[in-house]
């Protein structure tokens, strides 16, 4: 098993990152989830209620990060992510901690891309160095493992064969030619090739290249898995959350595909290393609240 791509989110909700190589820290890869969106309260935001915002490319460039829309229709806009700005307080599911915001330019490009009304407000803040942000400690192995402002952990893994089994199975309800789902649908950090879907469900510690994970808990999908991850349009017949909850849905803790994951070690890992299981889990999915 190799890994066949790597991706990383800058703006939690934008498009992702294909890159040949990224650097593993304690909280993520590098630059991943870095920023986010949130509304006058201070609440996250992102896909889930504003769809619109799978249409903004993001791109590392010499100076900072370049936006612009698929669609071009926001004029583009670079900018240099700062450590400096003013500190707000952030909420991000169960979490409360504090962001830097990173200006008013920002804050109305991105009100303009997800069409907000004259009387609502959005900014666009980066996670601050000062305040950790620990993930949910049922799942800390350590007790200090940390996360950027990924939804509850710092890495998201899928394989290629459990994505063809889904795949396949949508065919088959639909009994007639359907649009395939890619994998971009599920936003994963590491994507490696597999043969046996699922196989990923049995693996409890795993090294790629020289870093080694633990494989903590399968990732519970939403409705962002439903939205065209380059035109923000959501799929009518809720795929692939329709197929997946025939046969990936456990008890009430919702329809899986992916693995969260949380590093043991750090160091770089590349497209095409390879990926050895350390260690295999000893409980099914139904021991995981």
């Amino acid at each position: 098993m190799i890994v066949s791509e790597l991706c990383i989110y800058p703006i939690k909700s934008c498009q992702g990152i294909k890159v040949q190589q990224a650097q593993v820290t304690p909280k993520g890869f590098a630059w991943d989830r870095e920023m986010m969106l949130i509304n006058q309260q201070g609440k996250f935001l992102t896909q889930r209620q504003y769809p619109l915002l799978a249409k903004v490319k993001v791109e590392l460039v010499e100076d900072g990060i370049a936006l612009k829309t698929q669609d071009n229709s926001v004029e583009p806009i670079n900018f240099t992510p700062t450590l400096t700005g003013n500190e707000i307080e952030v909420e991000i599911w169960r979490d409360r901690t504090i962001a830097i915001d990173q200006g008013d330019q920002l804050a109305q490009w991105f009100h303009q891309v997800l069409q907000l009304e004259s009387n609502k407000e959005c900014r666009l803040v980066r996670q601050s160095p000062q305040h950790i942000r620990p993930v949910n400690q049922k799942y800390a192995f350590k007790g200090d493992e940390m996360v950027s402002f990924a939804d509850g952990y710092p890495f998201l893994l899928t394989a290629t064969a459990s994505l063809q089994e889904l795949n396949a199975r949508i065919h088959e309800m639909y009994q007639q030619p359907k649009q395939t789902i890619p994998m971009d649908r599920f936003r994963p950090n590491i994507v490696v090739e597999t043969t046996e879907p699922f196989i990923e469900d049995k693996w409890k510690s795993i090294q790629i290249g020289e870093v080694i994970f633990s494989v903590v808990k399968p990732c519970s999908r939403c409705i962002i898995t439903t939205t065209d991850q380059q035109t923000g349009t959501r799929d009518e017949s809720r795929e692939p959350l329709r197929s997946l909850g025939t046969f990936r849905q456990f008890a009430e803790q919702g329809v899986m595909f992916g693995e969260n994951m949380t590093p043991q070690t750090t160091g770089s890992i590349r497209v095409g290393d390879s990926l050895k299981v350390l260690q295999f889990r000893g409980q099914s999915y139904s021991s995981y609240q």
